[in-house]
């Protein structure tokens, strides 16, 4: 078998909300196509792929170094010792040659592209929805049957005060989500504490409150932070500091008494290791954020895995950002703790099938081959317009 053709095209997702850092006004991401020479159903398999948000598209770099490597490969290396599918680990050395170690920025998201419509197609072809084909190859062969997910929200918007803020919580109840996540960081601590005492008092007994500042603070007030919410008792705080500032973050949790989370802009097995050995992660109650798609793709994610394990880590502590289908295959297939949603935003890349509710904060995965795109409409129908 082989590649016939690969196309890409950068697709906006605009929107004028914005968190502690940046605002996403002028936010794009790369959509690909890999079309192989394999029939099914009487149509060519094509695997899709896209980077998550919070990541400018990558099309320059897919165009320029990734693409071509792959497409000047030799056939039989690209594909498995039967030749009868891809094999991702195979085409991830390929595309990754001659490039130097470190540097982990948006060449992580470009590859993570191609890794995930690499993936997408390698599950078409062998007939299993991907959180199966998982499960059978890494996994115990068993997948679980839904995924929690939590709604991630409260940006800060023009004119978006205190009420906004609590209705919008209270549609993402009414939606089937438990839990909620909040920014923070973009506004002064006086504020922000308002901000999370009106959405604690619309919260029902049994949903939770995450917080997320983006990396904003400094490690004092990262501290002053913490000391002033930890009475809260939040599900989470997320990602104080500079997410290579593994000082900061050890120091963070030497004070603050509950969990934290981060990770979601770490973009290699290296860095997530930095994090493990002198970030003070607590393995019993802390959450790790990692995004494979922003971070070389699935190939990478399976080697922090790795890592993890040996360091004492059960998977059930990883809970990807993104809020999109490749996060919910690998939630389900490797046992992670659930993944990240964002309701009505980021579409049409975030989200899940669309014939499946959130229920109690659970949702269920689509039983089509593949990572699942073709069950959610609009997404689908953006991915067929690539290449034309």
């Amino acid at each position: 078998m082989k590649i016939v053709k690969i196309d890409v095209k950068t697709v906006p997702i605009s929107s004028p909300i914005r968190n502690a850092y940046i605002d996403f006004s002028k936010m794009t991401t790369s959509a690909l196509a890999i079309t192989t020479d394999v029939v099914k159903n009487g149509k060519p398999v094509v695997g899709y792929g896209f980077n998550s948000n919070g990541r400018y598209a990558p099309t320059c770099l897919l165009e320029e170094r990734f693409i071509p490597r792959l497409l000047e490969a030799d056939p039989k290396d690209i594909v498995t010792a039967d030749g009868g599918n891809l094999d991702p680990h195979k085409i991830h050395k390929i595309i990754m040659s001659n490039e130097k170690p470190g540097g982990h920025g948006e060449r992580a998201v470009a590859v993570g592209v191609i890794d995930m419509a690499v993936w997408d197609a390698v599950a078409k072809i062998e007939e299993k929805p991907l959180y199966q084909l998982l499960a059978d190859r890494y996994g115990t062969g068993k997948t679980d049957d839904k995924v929690y997910i939590y709604a991630a929200g409260g940006y800060y918007f023009p004119d978006k005060g205190l009420t906004e803020l609590q209705d919008e919580m209270k549609g993402y109840l009414d939606l089937g989500y438990r839990d909620v996540k909040m920014k923070v960081g973009g506004a002064s601590l006086n504020e922000d504490l308002q901000r999370i005492e009106a959405v604690l008092d619309i919260l029902p007994k049994g949903s939770g409150l995450m917080v997320d500042a983006n990396g904003r603070f400094d490690l004092d007030y990262a501290i002053e932070f913490g000391e002033k919410v930890k009475d809260y008792e939040l599900i989470w705080y997320e990602e104080a500091g500079d997410p290579l500032d593994y000082h900061l973050q050890a120091e963070l949790s030497k004070r603050y008494p509950h969990a934290l989370a981060t990770g979601e802009n770490l973009f290699s097995l290296q860095d997530a290791t930095n994090l493990i050995r002198y970030g003070g992660m607590d393995p019993e109650k802390d959450f790790l954020q990692f995004d494979c798609a922003l971070s070389y793709g699935l190939v990478e994610y399976l080697r922090i895995l790795d890592m993890l394990k040996e360091h004492g880590w059960s998977s059930r502590r990883c809970i990807p950002h993104g809020g999109h289908q490749l996060s919910l295959n690998i939630a389900a297939g490797l046992e992670l703790h659930g993944n990240e949603s964002y309701p009505g935003v980021f579409e049409p890349f975030g989200g899940f099938a669309d014939r499946y509710a959130v229920e109690a904060g659970y949702v269920r995965l689509p039983e089509v081959p593949g990572i699942g795109f073709e069950e959610k409409a609009n997404l689908y129908e953006l991915l067929l317009t690539i290449g034309k």
